[in-house]
């Protein structure tokens, strides 16, 4: 069901979280709980994990093709998240959804997030997810069994870092319990998205 929205006025959502925090796991469920959002689709240089699907899940892209894509001004944020590994949001991707009107949702690291919000200011409202602890991060993390030794650690350590920046975000949500975390985003999601009289 197509909502009937006369006017999404470039309105941008955007969820955060450190690595294993949860955020693609809420970013379905509030797809699912809300129609007039719609998933925008990151480019990387990544290579896709075994039940990606290139043009649902990322953009999949070599190298030369993101820096060249760079080159052209193609992103309204980017950046080199882990070594050789760029991830970046298009802008013809967010034009793709505000002409189908709907709302972007934007699931982005925590730095992309931070560029996103200052870019959009007011017509973005951002989230980010909290895990409990560290601790259980890192037990998630290896839960997901896509990490080695060496890039757990890395993602944890990066983890550290990024939690420091919640304070920038508009709201922060702790998911200790997934149900709650995705019933308080949708209701703060809802809010800013809905015409105000």
């Amino acid at each position: 069901m197509k909502p009937l929205l006369s006017d999404t006025s470039e309105k941008l959502l955007i969820l955060t979280a450190p690595s294993g925090a949860g955020k693609t796991t809420i970013a379905h469920r509030l797809l699912e709980a809300l129609p007039e959002l719609s998933f925008s689709i990151s480019a990387t240089t990544r290579a896709p994990r075994k039940e990606e699907v290139a043009g649902r899940d990322y953009y999949f892209l070599n190298v030369a093709d993101f820096e060249e894509k760079i080159s052209q001004g193609a992103f309204v944020e980017y950046e080199m998240v882990y070594e050789g590994k760029y991830y970046g949001t298009l802008s013809a991707e967010l034009d793709r959804i505000w002409k189908q009107g709907l709302f972007p949702l934007r699931v982005v690291d925590v730095v992309g997030a931070m560029t996103l919000k200052e870019r959009f200011k007011e017509k973005a409202l951002s989230v980010f997810i909290s895990p409990p602890s560290l601790d259980v991060l890192e037990q998630r993390l290896k839960l997901r069994g896509t990490e080695d030794p060496q890039s757990l650690r890395e993602r944890v350590r990066k983890a550290t870092a990024e939690m420091a920046f919640s304070v920038r975000f508009d709201w922060v949500v702790v998911n200790d319990d997934l149900t709650d975390s995705v019933e308080q985003i949708t209701r703060i999601f809802r809010d800013f998205i809905t015409p105000k009289p």
